[in-house]
């Protein structure tokens, strides 16, 4: 998923209010990562139990290049919401980026096992997964 399409689809819980992730979005699209992750670590503050918060501070951090920080927030995301589609998807993302296609086919069984039917965060994963395969 696009930087743009994940700021656009991303719905605020209720606990975290849309005009407070707002900046943070538009600085997504923009790909202007360190005011993202700044953006989105305030409200991770203010919402420490929101997966779709700490989902977006790992996809910031990784599109950043900075994969420890990408891990950790991915890994946040998963322990509030375990099912969270776009966490898995992204952390496996991650672990293709670390080199690590084992870790990254386990999050896609996640996956399989939470969209049986299919879903785009399974899709892309995939694809991920068989580029990465395509590269060795």
């Amino acid at each position: 998923m696009s930087a743009s399409a994940l700021a656009a689809d991303v719905q605020a819980p209720a606990s975290v209010h849309q005009d407070a992730l707002a900046p943070a979005r538009e600085a997504i699209k923009a790909e202007r990562w360190p005011d993202a992750i700044k953006l989105l670590e305030h409200a991770a503050e203010k919402s420490p139990t929101s997966a779709d918060v700490f989902n977006l501070l790992g996809f910031s951090h990784r599109k950043a290049g900075a994969l420890d920080g990408a891990f950790k927030h991915y890994k946040t995301a998963l322990a509030l919401d375990p099912n969270h589609k776009g966490a898995h998807e992204y952390i496996g993302e991650a672990y293709l980026l670390a080199g690590d296609v084992k870790q990254a086919q386990a999050h896609l069984k996640q996956l399989e096992r939470l969209c049986p039917q299919g879903c785009e965060e399974r899709d892309d994963l995939q694809q991920a997964i068989a580029a990465a395969k395509a590269k060795k």
